[in-house]
């Protein structure tokens, strides 16, 4: 198993998929009457623009900036002499050949980012690519409150498909522009395929079923009655209730496989698919609407249980645990636990996190807004859930299955995972200080970063590009040379109370600027991709930019970040995108705020647990600075 140690520098871009930057519209988000459907994804009523090619110098301007406070004074002068021949020379062959066909299609980056982002990559979707996203924390003070629950979340996600189905996402403005809801019509029923060299992606919306994974054993379970009515939560309890105990040993761990790497998980693919039995097993894991992994209790440390929350999420805790209890390709995944864990598991390839976290605000409030939520539903009394049977374990099968389980074991050992509860202020105060809460955070950790590495660290945030059609994530580059005057005045003894603060403004000012660019489509990240996109489709030199020192260095993105927000006790987790980085996912509540912040375990340079540490002080340094800093007259 490889440790992302051949990582190249494209997939660096793409976990930024993984989060969409709900605080990004800056106060710009409006809702208006819903027009959209599912079904007419590939026809987009909405009004939605066309996605850019941005002019070549602007583009190339912007980079020099955010790659200047990353440099030395004589590495950004040769970075200067780089740039420029790329604008002078292959840049402006590939721009051209960029425009042409741009000119030509409504999203010229949509297709090429999944293909290069998600169905190109080789790497396990378990911990890389593929974020847990949790429920508050429950207490199930028996077996039936376990399979109850269960039975209310998979009948609100129904209720959540059908208000998709119907049209009923609210349409949202930034500005005067329409955000594009395609995304909500593309989790349900989505799974995807290991290819050899490139996945696929396959979408079945009209599903009628799910597939219920306990003790790894798969079974089908209808959730619609004959009329297409939803089934009441208590018929679907029944239901569960029927797989539990028909199930007192546990099965062959086939779902394991879908945790390795893709290259592995596509040779055992091809091995499963030699077995009809087989086949008709997977087309029904495949098609499903969503799988829910009824997993096994595993014991709770003290005081680690957020922690073992979100990392029995990222990847079920081992061979030993649930890992086995998944299938990774489906882009939704309910895991359920008795000790109370509880949330999503999503294969992102199809959308970014909205949807997902939309879903989890949408069950958990109604569940908490009536008891009996559920009893709605299609009393219907025929329904029984049926299993899912595979075909025999040959031997090639059973040596598949004895290295996803190693790899994912290697995995599950190396990462740390440190979910900090800031609970001193939340963003009510930030906004009280007339600072954005997004950028704020964002600050916190650059400082975090710069108080333990001692230089300034390359930060990334994804921010949508819903404007255009289908559009999915530009970059936020977080560090700037602001970021880093405040990073330096903070460290230092010299600096006053007066000077920290106004440089922190700056710094959350340049921020905010940078967002509300990448939110127009105007960073510089997905620009640059496409540039090299075109070197590689029509077979050209790659240009000598794409190694220089600003490039690569920009690109180690050893701070990946995102906002998800929500305003229950929950929040999203990753890994970090490298090797030396970590992965922070963070939640700004009004009087709290989640940091869920992740690290290799095999990396010496870095520590999950001192990073939390490190930022919690930064949070209060910053507020020591701000409720000190002088008082401006308004006159």
């Amino acid at each position: 198993m490889r440790l992302l140690s051949n990582r190249g520098a494209l997939w660096n871009l793409t976990k930024s998929s993984l989060k969409s930057n709900q605080s990004a519209s800056n106060g710009l988000v409006k809702l208006l009457p819903a027009s959209y459907s599912s079904e007419s994804a590939a026809e987009p009523r909405q009004n939605l623009l066309k996605f850019h090619v941005l002019p070549l110098k602007e583009t190339l301007d912007r980079f020099l900036c955010t790659v200047q406070p990353l440099l030395s004074a004589s590495e950004y002068k040769n970075q200067l002499e780089i740039t420029e021949k790329f604008k002078q020379n292959e840049g402006k062959q590939l721009q051209m050949l960029l425009e042409s066909v741009g000119k030509d299609e409504t999203n010229w980056l949509a297709h090429r980012w999944l293909t290069t982002a998600y169905m190109k990559y080789r790497d396990p979707v378990t911990v890389y690519s593929s974020p847990g996203m949790t429920f508050p924390l429950q207490k199930f003070n028996s077996p039936q409150d376990y399979i109850d629950y269960t039975a209310k979340v998979i009948f609100g996600l129904g209720e959540f498909k059908n208000i998709v189905d119907a049209g009923k996402i609210p349409i949202v403005k930034m500005g005067k522009n329409e955000l594009d809801n395609s995304q909500f019509g593309k989790v349900f029923g989505t799974c995807r395929i290991p290819r050899p060299v490139q996945d696929d992606v396959e979408y079945n919306p009209n599903s009628k079923h799910v597939v219920v994974i306990y003790k790894n054993h798969f079974y089908k379970m209808r959730i619609y009655d004959k009329q297409d009515q939803l089934l009441s939560a208590s018929v679907l309890a029944k239901q569960l209730d029927f797989i539990m105990k028909a199930e007192t040993e546990t099965g062959i761990p086939f779902g394991i496989l879908t945790t390795d790497s893709r290259d592995n998980w596509t040779e055992a693919y091809e091995q499963l698919l030699k077995t009809p039995e087989n086949c008709v097993a997977i087309d029904a894991i495949q098609t499903s609407l969503f799988t829910v992994s009824m997993d096994e209790c595993t014991p709770s440390k003290p005081g680690d249980q957020v922690n073992q929350l979100i990392l029995g999420l990222i990847h079920g805790e081992g061979s030993r645990a649930n890992s086995g209890n998944r299938w990774m390709d489906k882009t939704i995944q309910l895991v359920v636990n008795p000790n109370g864990n509880v949330g999503f598991t999503y294969e992102h390839s199809p959308a970014e996190g909205q949807p997902i976290a939309m879903m989890m605000d949408y069950v958990v409030k109604k569940m908490l807004e009536d008891k009996d939520y559920g009893e709605c539903g299609s009393k219907e009394t025929d329904c029984k859930a049926e299993k899912i049977n595979f075909g025999p374990l040959d031997a090639c099968l059973d040596q598949w299955i004895f290295y996803a389980k190693r790899n994912v074991d290697k995995l599950v050992h190396d990462l740390q995972m440190k979910v900090l509860k800031f609970e001193c202020f939340g963003k009510d105060y930030i906004k009280k200080k007339r600072l954005g809460p997004d950028s704020f955070v964002q600050m916190a950790l650059q400082l975090a970063f710069y108080k333990m590495h001692k230089e300034p660290g390359a930060q990334y945030e994804s921010a949508h590009l819903r404007i255009f059609e289908n559009g999915r994530t530009e970059t936020i580059r977080s560090c700037s040379n602001e970021s880093l005057a405040f990073c330096k005045a903070m460290t230092s003894d010299k600096a006053s109370v007066e000077e920290r603060a106004k440089l922190m403004r700056e710094a959350v000012a340049s921020h905010q600027a940078y967002t509300r660019l990448a939110l127009q489509g105007r960073g510089v990240d997905r620009h640059l991709l496409g540039l090299k996109l075109m070197a590689l489709e029509n077979k050209l030199p790659i240009p000598e930019f794409y190694s220089s020192p600003g490039f690569t260095k920009s690109m180690n993105f050893r701070v990946s970040t995102s906002q998800v927000a929500t305003l229950y006790e929950a929040f999203m987790g990753y890994g970090p995108y490298v090797d030396d980085g970590y992965g922070c996912c963070y939640n700004p509540r009004d009087s709290d705020i989640f940091v869920a912040i992740s690290a290799w375990r095999h990396s010496n340079a870095t520590d999950a647990e001192k990073f939390a540490e490190v930022l919690t002080k930064s949070f209060l340094e910053m507020q020591i600075v701000l409720d000190k800093e002088p008082v401006k007259s308004k006159l």
